[in-house]
Parts: structure tokens; C-alpha cells; sequence
């Protein structure tokens, strides 16, 4: 549910908003829909039905639905629909949104996500994720051309899961979708305060000239690393040593108003529950490029610390020792719950590849596109762990953001924390915005029913992240939970299902097939269950 369903294409089509009470005996039509269905009937008359020569434009035409795609934790942005069936973009075009949409903050666990499997097989994970979500993908993609006698057109994912599975494909397929998108967002209002909070402490100990070094472990020099999760039995993490002569008072008293889980979470409401009461989202979604810059910018943040650094790797395949982790652990499967949600785009790919031009080449360019984002995904990830210094530190000291193994005062830490706050604080309202279409058009029939129903919505949604944030700010046990859930449906379960179902009605369904999708199947269910034990 990453779109508005298409209305029916008709000469003319009123809208719900325009008809006026069933009582009102005298009018039962606006006079806005009456105007409009007068021009249309003019235009119609003016020549005849075959002659496309006259034909009302498109400032007569009600307005189309607006269409948004995003992938829970890349970026949200709006697209054009195609209603004549021809897309405008390029091959080249379409593997960078889909790489663009998928590409987001799962990328700070990945390096956490190797350390809990080992780094030889989080390797291995990550290439055969690929290539099993791409093939789940595929399977969504070619889902539509195993409808027959029907016109599939226009119909997105969800629509393929209720025509097969009736009600429940319509219901259960809100109910995971609903859980990407919460879940996504609360993810999102963790890093935000996280970000907001070092970002916040950077800036007011460079305008005070305040020199600080936190109560943490970590390496020397200019290119320091530290260890937060070592100073367990320290005082709280934002506390700090002041060197430098100042007001002491004064410093003590913004460490006790600025703290990263008892007040940053907070002060992100006056910003952010606005926004997520605005009708239209339409302006932040001009904002999606502060995604790829982002990842962009990170990349080369991290070859440089690379650069820097070095590489200190030691493979001990089941044994660990004082600085390094075993190359095969029991906890893989906490990655594979991350990379479910880090290659996730099942729920818009049949969007986005609509506006392909050579429609043909879809799954050549979905490939691609996949093929680039598990690129990033290893680059990252394999570059965050083999350079981070062991020893002095142990590789168990890789946070769930490995951003939070730079101190606040790092500058280039400072910069991708900036761009990734301003970036997440767009999109939050996107995915809000997507949160609202999808649960109150489906109750009330209408997105915004009023600023009551809405308040209340986004209320809730807020609230959770602030109760995780303040409680259980662990974005990688988050991702893991929400992505192997709503992995489960989208990306193993209904894939895998109508496939055989199209197979068996269609009388080709055959062993091997039945065998493998079922194994699938079963594997999205392993997958979810193994979050739950480890």
C-alpha cells in the first residue's frame, strides 16, 4: 500500500467530496461537479467520439490521485502516473530510483549486523539475501501477467494479494504494511533524537570553546574510535569530562536539558506532529535527493576513516578471542532480519517499473538495481569491520549506528549526522502522511476524516517512537522485528503463494516448483521466529 489506487477511468468521473447530502432534496451535485460536468459534455460535443483533435485538457480534468512509492527505510517520494500506458523513464533512470528507494538508514546496522553473524558469513548473507528477496521481487512483478481474462494494468501488489485472497489479502496486507511503515517510523524517531542530540552537544561545545571527552573507551589521535557500549557501568552516555576553563554550571546545566533518552525525544514533537497533520505531503517529497547525498556522503566517509584506520581483520572460525569475533555465529539470523528490511521494496517495485520506458528490460534493471544496493550494502559493511581497530577495542564495540562509534566532536561524524537528520525529518512526514491514506481511507473512506481522527493517528505513532527512543533505543532490534515481519508476507508468503496458486489453476504446477516455494515460505517463517529466540 505504498499508493493511492487509480480511480476509474471515465469521461468523467465525481468524486465523493462532491455530492451533498442524501436529504437535500433541491441539490444533490456541488455546483463546483455541475460546472465540470458541463464543460466536459461541451467538449464532447464539439466533435465527434473517434476525433481526438478536440479533447478537454487537463486543467478541466479533475486532478489525478496523488502517487507516492518508498521503501520503509530509503526514501518516500512522489511519481508521476503513467495513464497511457507508455512510462518516460529510462533504464538508467529506473535502476537509480529503485536503488535510490531501497538505499536508506538500514545501512548504519549492516557493519552490527556482520559483527552478530561473523564476518565470513555476513558476507555470505548478504550476497544470498539478494539474491532471494530479488527473486521474490521478480515473482511480484510477474504477479499481474498470471491474472487472465482480467485487465491488471493499473494494479499494484495488494491488489494481486485481494484478488487471490480476498478480504483477508486486502487486510492482512494492511496489517504489514501498516507495520513496515510504524516500524520505519519509530526507527526514524530514534536516530533523529540521536542525531539531534550530537549534533546539538557539537555545535554548543564549539560556540562555548569547551574541549570534552566522553567517559568511553576508545583509540587516540585525530581519528579517534570509541566503544559507547563499554560504559555500561559508567555514568549515563551523554555525560562528559570538561578540560577546558568555563562556566561549569552552565555546562552542566544544558548536559541535564540535552540528554539523547530523557529529553531530545521530546523536543522533536513541537517540530515534527505538525507537520504530520498537513494534508498534503507534496513539499517534503522535493526534499528525496538529501537521500542520496546522504548515502553518497557516507560512503566516502567511510572509505576515508578506512583510509585512515587501516584494516584489522583475524578470522577464527567458531572460536573468539579478547579483540575479535568468530567468522560463523549462532546470531546470524539477526542480520538476515535487517536485510530483509534493507531489500525491501516489494511493495512499490511494480510502480516505479511502470515508468520504464522499454518495458522489456524490467527485469534486467531490477536486477541492477539490486545487484548496486547489495554492492553499497557489502562495501559499507565490510569496510566499517575490517577497519575498526582491534586492537585497543574489541570488534563486539560496532553499534547498532556505527556512527555512534565516533565521538561527537568528529567532523566529518558531524556532517553525514546533519544531512541524515534534515533527510529523516523529510521523509518522516512522507511516511506518516502514507501511514494516515492507508489506515483511515481504509475505515473512514477518507484520508483525512478530520483533524480529530488525524491528531489521534499521529498521536499514537509519536508516541511509540518516543517510548522506544526513551526506552529501547536499539535500531537494529527494531529493523530486525518490523523487517522480518512484514518480510514474512510481502516478501516470502504472498510471493510464493500465488505463484503456485496461479500455477495450480493454470494445471503446471509441478514438483520442483511446489518444493521450492515452500521452502521460501518456510524460510520468511524461520527467519521471523529466529528474531523472537535470539
Amino acid at each position: 500500500f505504498s499508493f493511492f489506487f487509480f480511480p476509474s477511468f471515465r469521461p468523467f468521473h465525481v468524486e465523493p467530496t462532491n455530492i451533498v447530502s442524501v436529504n437535500d432534496d433541491m441539490q444533490r451535485v456541488t455546483d463546483e461537479a455541475s460546472a465540470m460536468n458541463k464543460r466536459i459534455h461541451y467538449y464532447s460535443r464539439l466533435t465527434s467520439p473517434a476525433d481526438r483533435a478536440l479533447i478537454a485538457p487537463d486543467h478541466v480534468l479533475p486532478a489525478p490521485d496523488e502517487i507516492y512509492v518508498y521503501s520503509p527505510l530509503g526514501t518516500a517520494f512522489k511519481v508521476d502516473s503513467c495513464t497511457d500506458g507508455h512510462g518516460k523513464n529510462s533504464s538508467l533512470v529506473t535502476i537509480f530510483m529503485i536503488w535510490n528507494t531501497m538505499m536508506g538508514t538500514s545501512i548504519l546496522s549492516i557493519p552490527w549486523g556482520i559483527k552478530q553473524a561473523g564476518f565470513t558469513s555476513g558476507i555470505i548473507l548478504i550476497l544470498l539475501m539478494g539474491i532471494l528477496t530479488l527473486y521474490c521481487c521478480y515473482r511480484v512483478v510477474k504477479s499481474r501477467q498470471m491474472i487472465p481474462l482480467t485487465d491488471t494494468s493499473n494494479w499494484e501488489f495488494p491488489d494481486v494479494c485481494k484478488y487471490y485472497f480476498g478480504s483477508f489479502g486486502q487486510w492482512s496486507s494492511l496489517l504489514f504494511s501498516m507495520v513496515s511503515l510504524v516500524g520505519a517510523m519509530v526507527v526514524y524517531w530514534v536516530l533523529m533524537s540521536n542525531f539531534l542530540f550530537n549534533t546539538g552537544k557539537f555545535i554548543y561545545n564549539f560556540v562555548h570553546d569547551i574541549n570534552v571527552t566522553d567517559i568511553v573507551p576508545g583509540t587516540n589521535g585525530s581519528n579517534k574510535v570509541i566503544c559507547p557500549s563499554a560504559a555500561s557501568g559508567h555514568p549515563p552516555q551523554n555525560r562528559s569530562v570538561m578540560f577546558s576553563s568555563g562556566n561549569r554550571t552552565g555546562f552542566e546545566l544544558f548536559e541535564e536539558w540535552w540528554d539523547k533518552s530523557q529529553t531530545v525525544p521530546f523536543y522533536l514533537i513541537a517540530v515534527l506532529l505538525p507537520l504530520l497533520n498537513l494534508k498534503s505531503p507534496s513539499f517534503f517529497a522535493k526534499f528525496n535527493v538529501l537521500g542520496t547525498v546522504s548515502v553518497v556522503y557516507l560512503v566516502f566517509m567511510v572509505t576515508v576513516k578506512a583510509a585512515h584506520l587501516g584494516i584489522h581483520l583475524e578470522f577464527n572460525w567458531f572460536t573468539e578471542n579478547e579483540f575479535f569475533v568468530p567468522e560463523l555465529r549462532i546470531l546470524f539470523p539477526q542480520l538476515t532480519g535487517i536485510l530483509t528490511l534493507a531489500f525491501f521494496i516489494h511493495n512499490c517495485v511494480i510502480t516505479l517499473l511502470q515508468n520504464n520506458k522499454n518495458q522489456e528490460n524490467n527485469v534486467r534493471d531490477l536486477s541492477i538495481a539490486y545487484f548496486l544496493v547489495g554492492l553499497t550494502y557489502l562495501y559499507v559493511g565490510v569496510i566499517i569491520f575490517a577497519s575498526f581497530p582491534s586492537p585497543p577495542l574489541s570488534k563486539e564495540c560496532i553499534e547498532q549506528n556505527f556512527l555512534d562509534n565516533f565521538p561527537s566532536d568528529d567532523i566529518m561524524s558531524f556532517v553525514a549526522r546533519i544531512f541524515l537528520l534534515f533527510q529523516m525529518m523529510t521523509v518522516y512526514p512522507l511516511l506518516g502522511y502514507l501511514a494516515r491514506v492507508q489506515l483511515l481511507r481504509q475505515f473512514f473512506g477518507n484520508a483525512y476524516p478530520s483533524l480529530f481522527h488525524v491528531l489521534i493517528l499521529n498521536l499514537a505513532i509519536v508516541g511509540a517512537g518516543v517510548a522506544m527512543a526513551r526506552f529501547y533505543p536499539n535500531i537494529g532490534g527494531i529493523i530486525r522485528y518490523s523487517g522480518a515481519t512484514c518480510g514474512l508476507a510481502f516478501v516470502f508468503v504472498y510471493p510464493s503463494l500465488i505463484y503456485m496458486i496461479s500455477l495450480h489453476r493454470a494445471g503446471q504446477l509441478m514438483w520442483p516448483a511446489l518444493i521450492i516455494h515452500i521452502f521460501i515460505i518456510l524460510l520468511g517463517l524461520a527467519n521471523l521466529v529466529a528474531q523472537f529466540l535470539l
